[in-house]
């Protein structure tokens, strides 16, 4: 958060609609690290438990989801801490806007599952046959995360073109609706969302 702070809220310069830096990036990187984290896990699933797989017979994806669920743990850390200092802007008087749509946070995280899910077991798949695919995987990992509106707001993409290409990221969706909950600042769409959950359907199809 703090090297954020620095590079892209005092060197870059990149506004955050109004929202106090520290909130405002780590609400995108509690929701960024628990994918990514999960992603990672599961991307791995196949290589790491070659041994396992190829001696005892038993439902394929329990070890996958079982690593997401672990990370979960991980996570509450993570969104405590968001909390925490959430409600330190709140007691100073920082005009933070709550609203209803906070009460989807379940169901992003939901989707946020299925879509590490999902694509994890698509890359584990192919990084079983394509080993060098796992190098290249990192990289397009944090490149994403870039492509993402985790450290500026999606308002700061001006660009429509560019802002369509933005919203064709499912991650977007559903880091601008918790921030559009936790905050009143931001973009919602029951259409992006909507399209979140359907890449995340896609997604686990294909995987499974």
């Amino acid at each position: 958060m703090f090297m954020y702070i620095v590079v892209f809220g005092r060197i870059a310069e990149i506004p955050t609609d109004d929202i106090p830096q520290p909130v405002f990036y780590l609400s995108g990187i509690c929701l960024w690290e628990y994918f990514s984290t999960c992603l990672t896990e599961v991307s791995a699933t196949f290589q790491t438990n070659a041994g396992l797989f190829g001696k005892v017979y038993f439902p394929r994806l329990v070890s996958p989801v079982s690593k997401i669920a672990s990370k979960l743990f991980r996570f509450s850390l993570q969104l405590s801490t968001f909390v925490m200092v959430y409600l330190f802007f709140v007691i100073k008087g920082v005009d933070l806007r709550p609203n209803w749509y906070l009460l989807l946070f379940p169901v992003i995280v939901l989707i946020i599952q299925g879509l590490a899910l999902g694509l994890g077991l698509i890359i584990s798949s192919l990084t079983t046959k394509y080993r060098d695919l796992t190098n290249f995987f990192g990289v397009f990992v944090s490149l994403w995360m870039y492509a993402t509106p985790i450290v500026y707001p999606l308002s700061y993409v001006t660009n429509p073109t560019l802002h369509k290409i933005m919203l064709l990221n499912p991650m977007t969706a559903l880091i601008e609706t918790f921030k559009y909950g936790a905050f009143g600042a931001g973009e919602f769409s029951w259409n992006a969302l909507g399209y979140s959950f359907a890449c995340m359907l896609v997604l686990l199809v294909i995987g499974i």
